[in-house]
């Protein structure tokens, strides 16, 4: 289903694909300029996904990315969470903080920029999920991502990424132009595509903004 954006949404996106150039990251957690994060508000697609028997998850070791409390208390795996922000870990530390405790699994999170992680081999992560990250990549980065996904995700894990935001209307941001191909484009020829299509469950918000993929590394 495709939604068209107001006017009023598009002169709202034009001033926040700016912002983002213009200040950074950290700068937007300091501010609180966040429309797209509701901490502690799992979205959707994600959590329809993972409470399905689409695939056969993996319910021990690691996984890496965004909501890492749901993941950590749905599958039982070790979850960690990064960002290059401090603002955001300390705002993560906090929610953690007020979350209750519903697994044994570990929820950690790190002050790390993506593309310099490194894990020992027998640390590599069984699941990662990627949401509103591809996106703030600049477009010459993403071949990096691509190639530090088959770094990270050890054989037989998954990858997951909820595609968001992709406005029709325009190719712009924010703060980058995406598409589900771009994600398949930068991807290596270990990853088979398990899942493609747009969410069942979505925020009403996202509605028309948001695909959902899965790969699985051989």
């Amino acid at each position: 289903m495709t939604r068209l954006a107001s006017a009023e949404e598009m002169e709202n996106l034009r001033h926040l694909v700016e912002y983002f150039k213009e200040q950074g990251w950290e700068k937007a957690w300091e501010k609180n300029v966040l429309p797209w994060d509701k901490l502690g508000a799992v979205q959707p697609p994600l959590h329809a996904l993972l409470l399905s028997d689409q695939q056969k998850w993996p319910r021990q070791g690691r996984a890496l990315g965004y909501d890492p409390i749901f993941i950590a208390a749905t599958l039982g795996l070790n979850t960690l969470a990064i960002d290059i922000s401090s603002t955001a870990i300390q705002a993560a530390y906090a929610l953690l903080a007020s979350s209750p405790s519903t697994s044994p699994a570990t929820v950690t999170f790190q002050n790390v920029d993506f593309f310099t992680l490194s894990v020992p081999d027998e640390e590599r992560f069984d699941l990662v999920y990627d949401y509103t990250f591809f996106v703030a990549i600049p477009p010459n980065r993403r071949p990096d991502w691509g190639r530090q996904m088959d770094t990270l995700v050890k054989s037989g894990g998954f990858l997951i990424a909820l595609v968001f935001p992709m406005n029709p209307q325009s190719e712009d941001g924010p703060p980058y132009f995406t598409r589900p191909e771009h994600y398949i484009d930068v991807l290596g020829k270990d990853w088979v595509k398990v899942i493609d299509r747009v969410p069942e469950e979505s925020d009403p918000s996202h509605v028309g903004y948001e695909h959902l993929i899965v790969w699985r590394k051989k």
